[in-house]
């Protein structure tokens, strides 16, 4: 019980970190926080865009990451909240393994 306990709070310490640096530091580059196959992964199947010349920043990336756990990403709404971007990581993690087995080659 104790090691799933330690496992949970490992993730949740990581959902709202990343729920307070989307918040306090938006500028911040989203490679800061997630590895390249994750971002791009999220990135090309939430836009079904190519991806970006630069980088993009966390208040670009994180609610289409949120947008995975249902956050509707309106013009009044608040900032994605924790909920949110722990449903849309879970998602990320399967993308990111599929982007990492059958996706582009690094261009």
């Amino acid at each position: 019980m104790r090691n799933c306990l330690a496992f949970y709070k490992t993730v949740a310490w990581r959902v709202l970190q990343l729920t307070h640096l989307h918040r306090e530091c938006p500028t911040l580059p989203c490679t800061a926080v997630f590895d390249d196959a994750e971002w791009k992964s999220v990135w090309r199947i939430t836009t079904r865009k190519a991806l970006p010349k630069a980088v993009p920043s966390l208040a670009e990336f994180v609610p289409l990451l949120a947008s995975l756990g249902g956050y509707n990403c309106r013009a009044g709404d608040p900032p994605p909240g924790p909920q949110a971007l722990w449903i849309g990581i879970r998602r990320m993690t399967d993308f990111t393994l599929a982007w990492l087995a059958f996706g582009p080659q690094e261009e």
